[in-house]
């Protein structure tokens, strides 16, 4: 199993870059052809989904100057911090933990483990991966890796253009998407060293669950979500590297990131 390790040289070494978990490489992988980066970032915009609410969609872009032709030249836009492409900062749902702009580089760069659910979810979209999925998965694909951000591949980032389909509410306004169980949540912050945890839909926790446990614990024990991220399904179980690059907000509970997955070429 092939992993990227990013020591971010640009023009000096990375300090404080470790080599985990096999095989160091530098940038030239990035600019060769062992290996492709995809963006896991949807653009943030008026006609993406949102979380419901009465007024509804909380993103405003405002033009303050535009060319000629009328692009804007400079603009303006007010967003929840949890909108769209977001990470959740460990403050979001535990208190005393590091807020968005007390995160490091080490803590979000890390491998990636995409646990793949689509197939349950398509037949139960109030479905939670279980402890038996992860253990599962491990007997193929190895122990999860040090320090690996586990993501959940639920088929949920094609709904993306179809907010209503995205959002799957009931009659009683309550939304129907997959999450993590509250018991896997434990497992993997208390038996597996991970860094983060995230998903292609609105949350970590599913639609139907009744608050946010996963939340509590995951982020009770000083690691982050990402949430609503993009292209989940095109990356491999096993060997892609994730660049999570978080808007720096003083104090803030998550804001959004832009997210890159380095993904070594196997041909």
């Amino acid at each position: 199993m092939r992993y990227v390790t990013l020591c971010l040289l640009v023009v000096v070494s990375i300090t404080g870059c470790s080599d985990e978990p096999s095989a160091v490489a530098n940038l030239d992988m990035l600019f060769s052809e062992q290996a492709q980066v995809l963006d896991l970032t949807h653009a943030l915009g008026a006609t993406g989904p949102f979380w419901p609410r009465p007024d509804g969609n909380p993103f405003i872009h405002d033009t303050l100057s535009s060319h000629p032709n009328g692009s804007p030249s400079m603009a303006a836009y007010s967003t929840p911090e949890h909108h769209g492409t977001h990470l959740d900062a460990p403050i979001h749902s535990a208190a005393g933990q590091p807020s968005v702009d007390q995160l490091t580089p080490k803590d979000l760069f890390g491998p990636a483990a995409v646990i793949d659910i689509s197939r349950q979810t398509a037949a139960n979209p109030d479905y939670v991966v279980t402890r038996d999925d992860v253990l599962e998965w491990e007997q193929v694909n190895g122990l999860l890796p040090q320090g690996a951000i586990v993501l959940l591949s639920t088929g949920w980032s094609r709904k993306w253009n179809d907010p209503e389909a995205y959002r799957n509410q009931d009659v009683d306004g309550r939304m129907h998407f997959p999450g993590f169980s509250e018991e896997v949540a434990r497992m993997l912050v208390t038996e597996r060293n991970i860094r983060g945890i995230g998903i292609d839909n609105f949350s970590v926790d599913a639609g139907a669950a009744s608050g946010f446990p996963a939340h509590g614990v995951v982020n009770g024990a000083g690691k982050f979500h990402l949430e609503n991220v993009a292209n989940v399904h095109a990356l491999p179980a096993v060997g892609s590297y994730l660049i999570v690059a978080p808007i720096k907000i003083e104090g803030g509970s998550g804001g959004q990131v832009r997210i890159f997955a380095v993904v070594p070429r196997t041909n």
